[in-house]
C-alpha cells in the first residue's frame, strides 16, 4: 500500500486535537475558488510516495511534542480519496497508541464504501468542511454539490464520532445570513458536534494559483 505524499508539517497546532503531525494528500475532487492548497488536486506526480509504516516512523519521530490530546491529522486535498491508506495508517497508528484525526471536505464520501467506512473506524475526529448548506452555492464554490457532505455528518452522527464543523468564511460568498442559519439548523440535529469553527479567509494561496498558470478566482483588492 503506497500513499501519494504532498507534504508534511511537523508541529500543526489548529488541525484537530493538541499538537499534531499533519500529513497532506495528493488528490481533490472539489475545485473551491478559494483553495490555498491547489498544488494538491491532482494525484498524479505526487511529492512522495510512501507506505503507511513509513509515514508513521516520520511522525513518531515528533511524539514527544504532542502531549496527551495530539496525534495524526491526515489533510489534503482530500484524504478519502487515499481512503485504503488512510485506514491503514489509522490503524497501525492506534497500535502504537496515537490518536487520529482526519480533516476532510467529504466529497468522495458513498455509505456502503467499505474502505470508507473502515477508515472512520480507525478516526478518532473529523474535522469537518461543510463549504455552504445551499447545493447552489456549495457547487458555485466547489463545483459540485454538497449531498454526500451533508449526508457524511450524518452518518459520522450515526457512528458517534467526535466531529468539529468548520466553515471558511469568505465576505459576499460565504458569510450570508440565510446560509448560515441553515447551516446552524442542520447542525443542530447531529449528536455528535463538539466544536464548530468559522475560520477567516485568506489569500495566501493565490502565488501558487499563479504558479500552476491559473487565474485566481477571487479578487485580492477587497479588504478582508
Amino acid at each position: 500500500m503506497i500513499g501519494k505524499i504532498h507534504s508534511f508539517e511537523s508541529f500543526g497546532a489548529a488541525d484537530g486535537p493538541g499538537v499534531r503531525f499533519i500529513v497532506f494528500m495528493h488528490g481533490c475532487p472539489f475545485r473551491c475558488v478559494y483553495c490555498h492548497n491547489p498544488d494538491t488536486w491532482a494525484i498524479e506526480k505526487p511529492a512522495m510516495e510512501l507506505t503507511p509504516q513509513e509515514v508513521l516512523s516520520r511522525a513518531l519521530r515528533f511524539r514527544d511534542y504532542w502531549g496527551e490530546n495530539g496525534g495524526i491529522t491526515l489533510s489534503g486535498g482530500e484524504p478519502m480519496m487515499q481512503a485504503e491508506f488512510a485506514a491503514e495508517l489509522f490503524e497501525l497508528a492506534h497500535r502504537e497508541g496515537v490518536t487520529t484525526c482526519l480533516d476532510t471536505a467529504a466529497g468522495p464520501f458513498r455509505r456502503g464504501d467499505q474502505m470508507i467506512e473502515r477508515m472512520i473506524k480507525a478516526t478518532d475526529t473529523v474535522l469537518l468542511d461543510i463549504k455552504a448548506f445551499d447545493p447552489k452555492l456549495h457547487r458555485k464554490i466547489t463545483g459540485a454539490d454538497n449531498s454526500q457532505v451533508l449526508d457524511f455528518a450524518r452518518y459520522l452522527s450515526e457512528m458517534g464520532v467526535p466531529t468539529w464543523i468548520r466553515r471558511v468564511m469568505v465576505p459576499g460568498l460565504t458569510d450570508g445570513e440565510e446560509d448560515m442559519r441553515k447551516t446552524r439548523e442542520f447542525i443542530s440535529l447531529l449528536d455528535n458536534v463538539v466544536k464548530v469553527e468559522l475560520l477567516p479567509y485568506h489569500s495566501m494561496g493565490e502565488a501558487k494559483w499563479q504558479a500552476l498558470g491559473l487565474e485566481y478566482p477571487l479578487s485580492t483588492s477587497l479588504d478582508y
